[in-house]
């Protein structure tokens, strides 16, 4: 056995449509998923236990037990190892960096062993975002995140993740929901097509207004992202507070950057395009 690492990308929920809610509580969502090219970086190695430690400039506060969603992947793949968790994402941003980590180790401990990665059933019991997070590629995922379907969306997309450094809860923000009725995303049209953002601006994040209730701060980030020149689309991602925008190209990016940058130098700012596959520090 070796030495192995795994990069662990940031989840961008493009759309986040609740369809409804289960009788367990779960809920029942529609989401247009795809993985950016920073985020956090995994290393393992063998061991006759397994321990988890932590670096980075996300690292403080980063529970290293059984709270901590890489442990759990590495007790459920069956796998002792030394763990090694490079935190650059935020936490409870909305980035499902915590789900992103556990299945970036998944795939570390089975390229290790030789152990296959557990089923899907399984690695629901971790959370919902983990089985899309195995294979970080454009993903509409339904239901309880056990439909799962890949998708094909622009790759020239010029993005900017913002996030004011306040936690949000997912369990709280979903507790704020007041309709969890909602209706599924309409039908994409053609990724290369000229409607394909018009499309995009037509669909949702249901999460977006009880998680401005619980930080009125995110509604502040929204409104400087939609502020910027050249911004196509501005939206929270996930349960919040990250958002995220669209830009026009690399060119209006950069300087949007520099504007937040220099307007907010507290915020958590970067610019990012669609996960490659290769490992790309931030």
């Amino acid at each position: 056995m070796k030495t192995v690492e795994a990069f662990a990308p940031a989840k961008i929920n493009l759309t986040l449509h609740v369809t409804g809610q289960r009788k367990d509580g779960l809920h029942l969502l529609d989401s247009l998923v795809v993985f950016a090219d920073i985020g956090d970086h995994i290393t393992v190695t063998p061991a006759s236990r397994s321990r988890l430690t932590v670096s980075g400039p996300m690292a403080e506060g980063v529970p290293v037990d059984g709270r901590n969603l890489v442990l759990r992947a590495a007790e459920l793949v069956g796998v002792t190892a030394d763990i090694h968790l490079e935190k650059h994402l935020p936490a409870s941003a909305g980035l499902g960096g915590g789900s992103s980590d556990a299945a970036a180790t998944l795939r570390a401990l089975s390229e290790m062993s030789g152990k296959p990665v557990p089923d899907i059933d399984a690695l629901l019991t971790l959370g919902a975002d983990v089985p899309l997070c195995l294979h970080p590629t454009p993903i509409r995922m339904r239901g309880i995140g056990d439909s799962l379907q890949a998708q094909t969306v622009p790759q020239d997309l010029h993005l900017i993740l913002i996030n004011p450094r306040v936690p949000v809860p997912t369990g709280v923000v979903f507790q704020g929901l007041t309709q969890k009725e909602g209706t599924p995303m309409d039908a994409a049209p053609d990724p290369h097509g000229p409607d394909w953002l018009d499309w995009l601006r037509a669909q949702r994040n249901d999460l977006e207004r009880p998680a401005i209730d619980l930080q009125p701060i995110i509604a502040q980030v929204l409104t400087a992202l939609r502020g910027l020149p050249g911004c196509q689309l501005a939206r929270m991602s996930g349960s919040g507070a990250t958002c995220f925008a669209i830009l026009k190209d690399a060119e209006t990016k950069r300087h949007s950057v520099a504007i937040l940058n220099q307007t907010f130098p507290d915020w958590w700012v970067q610019p990012c395009r669609l996960n490659p596959g290769p490992v790309r520090n931030l």
